[in-house]
């Protein structure tokens, strides 16, 4: 059942950030290539367009703006009608079904400025190419997350070691044993040193 939306003065719908800090850690922004490349063939682009509208002025003003409708649904090339079956009211429905917004009363709408990864259920709909291209992007994100959390161990275990005395070499080879990437090892015990030292160290990119 489509949601019951309804106009405040003048055909205006209160607007404001829906905050997830879950999907806000793992998402795509709603104006970035993903939610353009991925996400754009299920919601369709008006859905996408009116999202990518919002994002800005929502992270400028998260606790609610008014959104003329009339005027947005010209500028989005929708037209002005904004009766009931109106292109534009079931474009702002479609993000409601699709989870990317809610009511929060009848003239108010919560709205992610932050679109979630594409659920599995979705992503069949894709076309073959776009699903092979979805599935590089997720390895490719899984090994960054994977290279972030063993630089985050490798320079815990830097810092003990320095903190138990050992200088910015054993610190090293200590590492080394450990079975991290040379890189990474140098990098996380440059780190150690110089934050014991309580100076800046040289950030390095995590090995790959």
């Amino acid at each position: 059942m489509r949601p019951e939306i309804e106009l405040g003065p003048k055909d205006v719908l209160t607007v404001e950030a829906w905050r997830d800090p879950l999907v806000e850690a793992l998402g795509h922004d709603a104006r970035s290539a993903y939610v353009e490349r991925f996400w754009l063939p299920v919601l369709g682009p008006s859905t996408v367009l009116l999202l990518r509208r919002l994002a800005g002025p929502l992270e400028r003003s998260p606790g609610g703006m008014a959104l003329r409708l009339a005027e947005t649904s010209r500028s989005l090339g929708l037209g002005e009608r904004l009766g009931r079956n109106s292109t534009f009211l079931r474009t702002i429905s479609r993000t409601i079904e699709f989870e990317l917004a809610r009511l929060v009363a009848p003239a108010r709408l919560s709205v992610r400025t932050v679109l979630p990864p594409l659920p599995r259920r979705y992503v069949v709909r894709l076309p073959e190419q776009l699903r092979e291209e979805l599935s590089q992007a997720e390895r490719l994100a899984s090994s960054r997350v994977v290279a972030a959390d063993q630089r985050l161990r490798g320079r815990q275990l830097a810092l003990s070691l320095v903190e138990l005395g050992e200088d910015e070499a054993a610190t090293e080879r200590q590492l080394l044993r450990w079975r991290f990437h040379p890189a990474l090892a140098r990098e996380c015990s440059e780190w150690a040193a110089a934050t014991r030292r309580g100076t800046p160290a040289r950030e390095a990119p995590p090995a790959s």
